[in-house]
């Protein structure tokens, strides 16, 4: 069985979660911050009702904040007309606001989610954050991405075993190779590129 330490533990936690994210379920990543119940939408809620837009301005890109701060005070002056009024101008400026913000990601903007519609990583991660402790959830998905790992050895390692046997039996260890492989490269590529720093490229990557 493979030994993990825990700082190799949770950089594999830190791997395993992009990958999920960007491989996995890519549309419910970009759909973290246009839930109800994601970090966005409840700060925009509290500043609608405070009037301090400060707090919302680090969730958008920088050209976008005029037009945000514009929006802000016709809405705040008009929310006060009546219930419905606050209620139609609330909703506009929420999906004005998440519809920037998720264009300066490159996302299209697909509407908001209603609480509940994400996947539970996300809440475990937002839990996290807020109780400054992370040992358990980066120890529970190291574990998986070792057991992910060693699966897809092993399939590698018993297949290969007979890969000259017949044709079939070495198509069989060709696809169970790269299975294997690229699930360790794209663990490798994230690890090197955090490393180097957010969005750096992987120039040498390998297709098969």
């Amino acid at each position: 069985m493979i030994s993990l330490t825990k700082a190799q533990s949770r950089l594999t936690a830190l791997a395993v979660i992009a990958i999920l994210l960007l491989v996995g379920i890519p549309n419910s990543a970009f759909g973290h911050c246009d839930s109800e119940d994601g970090p966005i939408i409840s700060l925009i809620r509290e500043s609608l009702e405070n009037g301090e837009i400060t707090p919302l301005l680090k969730w958008l890109a920088p050209e976008d904040e005029p037009e945000v701060k514009q929006l802000f005070e016709k809405v705040r002056s008009l929310r006060v007309q009546s219930s419905e009024a606050r209620e139609i101008a609330d909703r506009l400026f929420i999906e004005t606001f998440v519809r920037l913000h998720r264009a300066s990601e490159g996302a299209p903007f697909t509407g908001i989610k209603e609480a509940g519609s994400i996947p539970p990583i996300f809440a475990e991660l937002d839990k996290s954050l807020e109780s400054g402790k992370i040992d358990d959830l980066a120890d529970k998905i190291a574990q998986t991405v070792q057991t992910n790992i060693v699966e897809r050895f092993d399939q590698a390692a018993k297949l290969k075993e007979h890969q000259d046997d017949s044709v079939e039996d070495g198509r069989a260890f060709v696809e169970a190779y790269v299975t294997y492989m690229h699930f360790v490269e794209g663990l490798h590529n994230y690890l090197n590129e955090s490393a180097h720093g957010h969005g750096s490229s992987q120039s040498d990557s390998h297709g098969h």
